[in-house]
Parts: C-alpha cells; structure tokens; sequence
C-alpha cells in the first residue's frame, strides 16, 4: 500500500509542521520519512481489508490524523499538529497557547526601559529625528543611562562612545521595533507617538505597550538584521517553540546547548541551510545563530529570561552562558499542554 509522495505545499510527512519543500525535500531525507510513515501505516493497518478505495483512504486519513496528535520526543512532546500551530499561527492557536494582554503588572526587560526613554523624549510636542533620520544622541546618551542603571550594562557600549543610535544597537533595534509596531512614528518630520500608543499608556502603561512590541519583534522585526549569520529564516519562525523549551525546562539555570540542540533535534533541516561555513562546522553555525538571535535578542532582549556566563566550559568559540526564564515568561505565555 504504497503512499503517493507529498506536494511541494503539502505538509512535510516528517511531522516538523513546515511544508514539504521547506523541509525533507530540501534536505533530501524525503525517502526515509516516506519508509518511515509507510512501515507504520503498514503495521497499523496489518490484516485489514477493505471494500472501496474510499474506506481504505478515510482509513489512512484516520492514521495519519492519529500520528500527527502523537506526542514527539523530537518536539519536547510537543505533536506535529501543535508544531504546525507553533510554525503557522502562534498567536491564533488559544488551544496550545495564549497571551496575557494587558500585563497585570508593568513588565521589567531590556526593551521596556529603552522605550520608555524614547517615549519620555517625545512627549507631547515629538522631535526631530537627525539627518540620516536616526534618535539624537542625547536621547541616545539618556536612555544608556537608563539602560545601565536598571542593570542592562553587559555588552553595551560605554558612554563615551556612544555618538549616536547606531552606537547602541539596541536602542537601534528598539526604535524599530516601535516603529514596526506602528506605537512610534514619523509626522511632518518629527517622531510622534501614534495616538493609538497615548491611549494605551494612558490607560494601561507599559502593561499595554509591552505585547504590541513583543508581537512587532516576533513577527515583523528581522532577527537576521545585521548580524552577518546564515539567514536561516526557521530560528525566527519558531520563536514560540523557543517560549515553549524555556517555559517546560527554564525553572533552574541550564547550558545554552540545551536549547540549541534542542531546536536541532526539531528542526534538523537548518544544517542543511547554512551552506559551507569556512571556519566551522553547520552545527556550530546553526547553535551561534540560534544563541544570538533566539536567546540573547529576542528572549532575553524582551525580558523573557536572563543569561550568565557559563560554569562549565563551551564547544562554541564564544561563550554560551547559562539560560532560565524570568517570571514574566510564565506572566506572559501561557501553554496549554500536557
């Protein structure tokens, strides 16, 4: 009872969530998932006879549908179904996960304090951007004082050099992320805050403003801006599988190779993406891009959770650290699993 191979569009039969031809297809593993499927439907359905052609479809419909409701080890037991729910529609899938808005307390991460300071700059009156359109730098200078003095200073620049907002990424990238969000914005040449965002901390604060920049930054931001890594376009794509690891194992401090090696085991198609690196390994390639977009710029950058240098020591040329969630993880995401 041979099975006809999957269309491009079609769901990959691996169960990663992702379409065929973003998955097996492109790694060339198609063959031995197609066994693989095809050895459990052959036991599954071992010593059954059918009518029609039509009764035996609905019976492997039936499997199928069974296999993709199955808990997997490879997804941290998550099924392919809720994966395809994490890939596809993270924020419309209330049966596996929800999103506190507004917060019930105003959040404390690094994005917060960066746009608070760009908000306390703008004010009622706006100002003007500088002539490459960028913050002025002594908004720039404000909001590394700020950002220092809530205990944000690692890897920031000093003060000294801080000339302007490219001097500061993340004060850069915040200043997007705000614009993306529609909650900052341009108006006769001065930056505005729309009056959709005076309302919202009018009303709610920064309880409010928190999930529209966390939404903007997951889903319109590009994680892979400037950062010279593979482009690798899944570390972004699964950010909620990325929520899901740290909200299941991030109570006590864990090796960032945890969950590297855990978003490889899900994703084994992302070594097939990097291409030749010239000084290291796909694997190496693929833990560095994940560590630095997925750990230290999105989780730990929206205050999700805080990372420390490692105890023991790395594979990776750079150090890793150590990763767990904060309490505005658990405030924020709620998973509806097991």
């Amino acid at each position: 009872m041979a099975q006809d191979k999957p269309g491009r569009n079609d769901p990959c039969p691996c169960g990663s969530g992702l379409k065929y031809k973003r998955c097996c297809l492109r790694s060339g593993a198609d063959g031995n998932v197609a066994r693989a499927v095809h050895d459990e439907l052959e036991q599954a359905l071992q010593g059954r006879e059918f009518e029609t052609v039509e009764e035996a479809q609905a019976a492997m419909d039936r499997f199928m549908a069974e296999r993709n409701q199955r808990p997997m080890d490879d997804f941290r037991g998550l099924s392919p179904q809720q994966m395809d729910q994490v890939l596809q529609a993270p924020f419309d899938s209330p049966s596996l996960v929800t999103f506190t808005d507004p917060l019930p307390t105003e959040p404390r991460a690094p994005i917060v304090t960066l746009f608070t300071s760009i908000a306390e700059a703008v004010g009622e009156k706006g100002f003007k951007p500088t002539a490459k359109g960028n913050l002025p730098r002594q908004l720039c200078r404000d909001a590394l004082q700020a950002f220092t003095d809530n205990g944000y200073e690692e890897e920031t620049p000093r003060f000294g050099q801080v000339s302007g907002e490219e001097d500061f990424p993340e004060l850069h990238v915040t200043r997007l992320v705000a614009e993306l969000s529609g909650l900052l914005r341009k108006n006769r040449g001065r930056f505005i805050l729309g009056r959709e965002a005076r309302d919202t901390l009018k009303r709610e604060g920064l309880a409010g403003i928190y999930p529209q920049l966390f939404r903007a930054h997951a889903e319109r931001f590009n994680w892979a801006y400037s950062d010279r890594h593979s482009d690798l376009p899944i570390i972004q794509q699964s950010w909620l599988f990325t929520l899901y690891l740290l909200s299941r194992h991030g109570d006590d401090w864990r090796p960032a190779e945890f969950y590297e090696d855990a978003f490889v085991t899900a994703f084994p198609m992302a070594l097939e993406e990097v291409g030749q690196p010239t000084h290291w390994s796909p694997e190496h390639d693929v833990a560095l891009s994940y560590n630095t977009r997925a750990l230290r710029r999105f989780v730990r950058f929206l205050g999700l959770a805080e990372i420390r240098p490692s105890t023991e020591g790395r594979r990776s040329v750079l150090d890793g650290g150590e990763i767990r969630k904060t309490p505005l993880l658990d405030t924020f995401v709620r998973f509806r699993t097991g």
